[in-house]
């Protein structure tokens, strides 16, 4: 009999780098394919924002605002929390406040700071805030938590069971075109690309 796989097991091993982008040294994950992707395989699954006082937000006049999702799939429930950032990451309040930064000139630090400035929050700022709260929230159920993990590509080949998938792509293999695409996905596992190598001398020497 065939072992169901996890949640996990299937999410994990998707492959999101052509939909994400970008931002201040981040990399954003579209929270609409991203909840496309997990609808489709799937259907049950569901989430909520989380209300405080009947707002999709907590508030504090200190520390400013804080976002909360929560994702059901296969009956497991996993909140997520996200502060309301601005664009260089940066908590924003009610109002416009400023923080201080180190000054640098051609590179080198001027022994000085200059202050940078937070714009007060907007429903927009909220609303964005929530869907990439959402976006993380659907990585703790395995897609794209390679990318939160500081990595280039999910891990596909952990079992052997993938790895044998792969060594048999590999081995029918018609052409260089499809071998480049195997590779973009094995490359982190040096037996797979060893093969891969193997393979394109057999097709370019047969």
């Amino acid at each position: 009999m065939e072992n169901k796989k996890t949640t996990w097991e299937v999410l994990s091993k998707i492959n999101c780098n052509d939909k994400t982008e970008k931002k201040n040294g981040l990399t954003y994950l579209s929270w609409a394919w991203a909840w496309g992707i997990v609808k489709s395989n799937f259907p049950d699954a569901n989430y909520k924002v989380i209300n405080y006082d009947g707002k999709p937000f907590l508030f504090d006049e200190f520390l400013g605002y804080l976002v909360t999702t929560e994702v059901t799939i296969n009956g497991e429930t996993i909140p997520m929390n996200l502060p309301v950032m601005d664009g260089a990451n940066k908590a924003m309040k009610a109002h416009p406040h400023t923080y201080k930064v180190k000054e640098y000139q051609n590179g080198k630090w001027t022994g000085k700071f200059i202050d940078k400035n937070v714009d007060a929050a907007t429903m927009f700022d909220i609303n964005t805030a929530i869907m990439r709260c959402l976006t993380k929230n659907l990585a703790m159920f395995g897609l794209g938590h390679y990318i939160y993990a500081g990595e280039d590509l999910p891990n596909v080949i952990e079992s052997e069971v993938a790895k044998e998938d792969y060594t048999l792509k590999i081995a029918n293999a018609k052409n260089e075109a499809e071998l480049k695409a195997i590779y973009a996905e094995v490359k982190i596992n040096k037996g797979l690309v060893a093969l891969i190598n193997s393979r394109y001398n057999e097709l370019n020497n047969g």
